[in-house]
């Protein structure tokens, strides 16, 4: 009897006829011997009816088989989407590595991330860097011997027998149903519960690393045991990888919490808590200049500045929806005479009962309130990193009321705002499109008529997006600029979401020209992001060099010698007129001196000796370039100096 035929479409619409159960390996090889030979994996789609090019693609292993018509693409090194794959692969060969050395490590998870892979394990010690030495080379065993990535399918009573002595992948194993199909990938000796899809085999991975070891609570759950996680990262390309590396290399030395103790930025400290930042006063005046500079702009584009309390009664937070989707990121209640408090996790809510005050008129709208508002969340202590994750931070925060049919204008002056700033900072950025979560509430269709909308702003700028599904916010989609840095990383950036459900629980009306009452829309915003976020970004984006604006100190005086303090403190007087920050350093040796200002990264040093103190001019060295320095006229380095800050040049 002949077999079952399936239909499997091309990218470029031709179709092949195939057994089925065929798998895309056997597609790749229907195609021809060189791809055959280039395959990784596969992408496959159903239905062929998805709204989208790329909507409802799945990235399979070259070894699944196909039960129905598919749609198929064949993935080679080439094609980003077939990194994960590899970085997945090259997590099954470290605990096959970890295995082997110690056989009682109990199992995790072990997914692929943004840059790598990670591994989670039941040791009972913490592993060592010697131990990640001795893993990586035995992974360079498992690649060299070539091992096939075997699947196969089987029911839970089979999969609770396989890893009887795994209790982690048994508690994972409980949660499925009794008739559900569970899948298991074996590779050597290592077998481990696993959706896939990986490559063919081991010896795909030839460019790998190891990188470090952290402590992991089982799923995520500060309540259960601490796992010992390895990270590490794979590359189809030696160059690639060596090119990460080298990242992570400049990305170590522009650590914000490294630069942040050297330059006496800021500090968190156990005493004050975990995800407390302190702002010392150099990292105090960088906060001061930014907010002052944004604080202009605001004002400029037509925000009014409101101030709200850092503390509501909790009844606030329960209009709003934030006890109902948000209470476990919000710190515990304070009681008083029967009244709760919390600490305000968000501005909005305030911002709305200031908009009710008082009959709104089509005519007042847009309205843009603005705060530099603190809030505070709950995070949990192994998510907090420096001034990135916190518990207190100062949001550069706004609230817009519009009127429906002044959405699409208003979206487009905010990007224009944001553009206007993020260039002052040099970043540059991309856009995406954040979609409808589980915990979105009311009515999913308004939702995601606002994500259209969204969209559409977008595809007007011509701008290119990505789209984050199931990343919007629990009342309306957002579009989020992300930041690239110096270095090619992306940081969170500005945020514009859109909002038609609060205007429904806290009654945010306006009266139309009808002179009927209507619901405004909410533009949540900020343009920044937080406070400490921002900075702590920039200091990593600048290596702590700030340009000559933000610098904590621009300009520091150096007499040559007692004799000439003098005219170095008169210098310090001009520079401090002109609104310079200025700086007079006396003690120990010159050449003490500079070495200092250097590793202070400040954007000038002036040197006065005898010659400038009689000529009325300074020795003008800027950060950065070496030795060399240029004698100007002490009033032409005033204006040099005046000039940059006041263009806000990043140097």
């Amino acid at each position: 009897m002949p077999s079952e035929q399936i239909t499997i479409t091309l990218p470029n619409g031709d179709a092949l006829e195939l057994a089925k159960g065929s798998t895309p390996g056997d597609v790749a090889a229907a195609i021809g011997p060189g791809l055959a030979k280039a395959a990784v994996a596969a992408q496959v789609r159903r239905g062929g009816d998805a709204s989208a090019a790329d909507a409802g693609f799945e990235t399979v292993g070259l070894m699944e088989p196909l039960e129905h018509d598919v749609e198929i693409r064949i993935l080679t090194v080439k094609d980003a989407d077939a990194l994960p794959v590899l970085r997945h692969s090259a997590a099954h060969v470290l605990a096959t590595a970890v295995r082997e050395l110690r056989p009682g490590a109990g199992i995790g998870f072990g997914p692929a991330i943004d840059d790598g892979f990670y591994y989670d394990f039941d040791v009972g010690e913490p592993f060592t860097p010697e131990d990640l030495e001795a893993f990586e080379s035995k992974m360079g065993e498992v690649v060299a011997a070539d091992q096939p990535f075997e699947r196969r399918r089987v029911d839970k009573a089979e999969a609770l027998s396989l890893f009887a002595d795994d209790p982690l992948k048994l508690e994972r194993l409980e949660e499925f149903d009794d008739d559900e199909v569970i899948t298991v990938y074996e590779n050597g000796p290592f077998l481990d519960l696993c959706r896939g899809p990986h490559v063919p085999s081991t010896g795909h991975l030839k460019h790998f690393k190891l990188l470090s070891g952290a402590g992991a609570y089982w799923r995520g759950d500060e309540k259960r045991q601490m796992l010992q996680r390895i990270y590490g990262t794979a590359f189809f390309k030696r160059g690639e990888l060596d090119e990460h590396l080298n990242r992570l290399e400049e990305a170590k030395k522009r650590d914000h919490r490294v630069l942040g103790r050297e330059l006496d930025l800021f500090s968190i400290q156990e005493e004050v808590g975990q995800g407390f930042v302190l702002w010392h006063p150099k990292g105090g005046i960088v906060r001061h200049t930014i907010e002052e500079f944004l604080k202009g702009s605001l004002l400029e584009h037509g925000y009014e500045l409101v101030y709200s309390p850092q503390v509501a009664n909790e009844e606030l937070y329960r209009i709003s929806g934030h006890l109902e989707v948000f209470e476990e990121n919000m710190f515990p209640a304070m009681d008083d005479e029967g009244v709760r408090y919390r600490m305000k996790p968000m501005n909005c809510p305030h911002h709305f009962m200031i908009y009710r005050t008082r009959t709104r008129s089509y005519r007042d709208l847009p309205l843009r309130f603005a705060e530099l508002g603190t809030c505070y969340r709950y995070e949990r202590s192994g998510a907090l990193h420096g001034m990135l994750r916190v518990r207190s931070f100062t949001q550069d925060d706004a609230h817009i009321f519009v009127r429906p049919d002044q959405i699409a204008e208003e979206y487009h002056r905010l990007l224009d705002h944001a553009d206007e700033l993020l260039k002052v900072f040099g970043y540059d950025y991309s856009y995406s499109v954040a979609t409808r979560p589980e915990k979105a509430i009311g009515d999913p269709a308004v939702y995601d008529a606002a994500t259209e909308t969204l969209r559409q702003v977008l595809e007007d700028r011509g701008a290119d997006f990505g789209v984050e599904d199931g990343g919007g916010a629990f009342y309306g989609p957002k579009i989020d600029v992300n930041l690239v840095d110096a270095i090619g990383r992306e940081w969170q950036g500005g945020t514009f979401q859109l909002d038609f459900q609060m205007p429904e629980r806290f009654g945010l009306d306006f009266v139309g020209a009808d002179n009927e009452r209507h619901k405004a829309v909410v533009i949540h915003r900020t343009l920044l992001g937080s406070m400490e976020r921002f900075v702590g970004g920039l200091i990593e984006h600048y290596g702590g060099a700030f340009p000559t604006w933000l610098a904590p100190e621009q300009v520091r005086i150096l007499p040559v010698s007692e004799q000439w303090t003098e005219s170095a403190r008169a210098l310090g007087v001009e520079l401090t007129s002109a609104g310079v920050r200025a700086h007079v350093e006396e003690r120990e040796t010159l050449g003490y001196r500079i070495r200092e200002a250097e590793t202070l990264k400040i954007p000038f040093m002036g040197v006065v000796g005898e010659r400038e103190a009689a000529d009325g001019t300074v020795a003008v060295r800027r950060r950065g370039a070496g030795k060399k320095q240029e004698v100007m006229p002490r009033a032409d380095f005033v204006a040099l100096v005046a000039e940059e800050i006041a263009s806000k040049a990043l140097g």
